[in-house]
């Protein structure tokens, strides 16, 4: 029987996991879960874990605040006593955070295969510290999982078909997990209640990249914008405390329906009864996707390429003009298809790879 060890580092992450631990419990595969702490989440509660079907971890490391070097050295250091304790046959990683790289990396340096779910991605911003931990996690693993056909694509144009590796396309199993808790959400969720909103009667805002906030003109550019829009429709922002402590800083008002940070099911839900979604999130732009809606991305690039080329995403970076301009063309558009991720089995196909190798 084989034994698989889990890096997690923020919540976003247990999500994801959580569609592959499903089905780890299915084939009866032993799963360690290591939670490294890098993103402390107050919401990350025993309900949390409860509701959400989401394995308990075994190892909560607790590394979080700290610089890059300083929380990725930390991370090496306690994930590998973890893994010379465990002896697992594989090491799951998922996406681009810090905990991504160090688990890669600690796994690597023992000889223990490491398999990266969403490989592939490319923003091809080498300034953004994920494009870093993005190439050097998809070097260092045995099985790349890729999300969509583009991804692939990039790791065949840097030359990953000739090294020892396995390529695979299975799907997103950020579309299995949006499947799987919709209807939770649809049950859970008082949110549209409490803050007042109708369905298609508003616009969900998230901003919270450090190229955003850090940057005074930027940030200024697009709280202008969004103040603007507000004027129109509803702006409904779960405010993120990077932002908050920015926006204080520079004594900047948001008139918009600033509420306070959300979980998961509360974001499922307003993405599911919004018109129209504005964010610097990466993963907020395909979850954007699977419920129809539109979406502008306030960054002057993203990994999900696919969007863009598809007519659901327009990247309209920090200008004021180009935020508005994007709204009024895209607000009443309508998304027709949901098949660029996949089918929603991306996480029996990764199981099912990972057991017949």
């Amino acid at each position: 029987m084989i034994k698989i060890l889990t890096i997690i580092g923020a919540r976003p992450q247990f999500i994801k996991a959580a569609t592959v631990s499903r089905e780890f419990k299915k084939s009866g595969i032993p799963e360690i879960v290591v939670h490294t702490g890098q993103h402390f989440d107050e919401n990350m509660s025993d309900v949390f874990f409860k509701e959400m079907e989401i394995p308990e971890p075994r190892y909560h490391l607790e590394i979080n605040s700290l610089g890059h070097g300083a929380m990725t050295g930390r991370m090496l250091e306690k994930i590998e006593e973890v893994l010379l304790k465990e002896k697992p046959d594989s090491v799951l990683v998922y996406g681009d955070t810090n905990s991504t790289l160090a688990g890669a990396l600690a796994a690597s340096k023992l000889h223990i295969p490491v398999a990266h779910i969403e490989a592939g991605l490319r923003s091809f911003d080498m300034k953004m510290p994920e494009e870093i931990n993005r190439i050097l996690t998809d070097r260092i693993s045995k099985f790349l999982f890729c999300p969509t056909q583009t991804a692939v694509k990039n790791l065949e144009k840097e030359g990953f078909r000739n090294f020892d590796c396995l390529i695979e396309q299975p799907g997103d199993v950020m579309y299995d997990a949006v499947l799987f808790y919709r209807q939770k959400a649809r049950a859970a969720s008082t949110i549209l209640k409490r803050e007042h909103l109708n369905k298609n009667g508003f616009v969900l805002v998230t901003l919270h990249r450090a190229e955003n906030t850090n940057d005074p003109e930027r940030l200024i550019s697009i709280c202008t914008a969004l103040n603007e829009i507000h004027k129109t429709l509803p702006v409904v922002m779960p405010l993120h405390p990077r932002t908050s402590s920015f926006l204080k800083s520079l004594n900047l008002q948001l008139n918009v329906n600033v509420i306070e940070p959300i979980g998961y099911f509360d974001m499922l839900s307003l993405l599911e009864n919004c018109k129209l979604v504005l964010t610097d999130s990466g993963g907020l732009q395909k979850e954007a996707y699977f419920f129809e809606k539109f979406c502008l991305t306030l960054r002057d690039q993203t990994e999900w390429v696919e969007l863009v080329e598809a007519g659901a995403n327009e990247i309209v970076g920090a200008d004021t003009e180009k935020i508005l301009a994007g709204f009024i063309k895209n607000q009443d558009k309508i998304i027709t298809s949901t098949s660029l991720y996949g089918s929603g089995n991306a996480a029996s196909k990764i199981v099912r790879k990972l057991l017949v190798q």
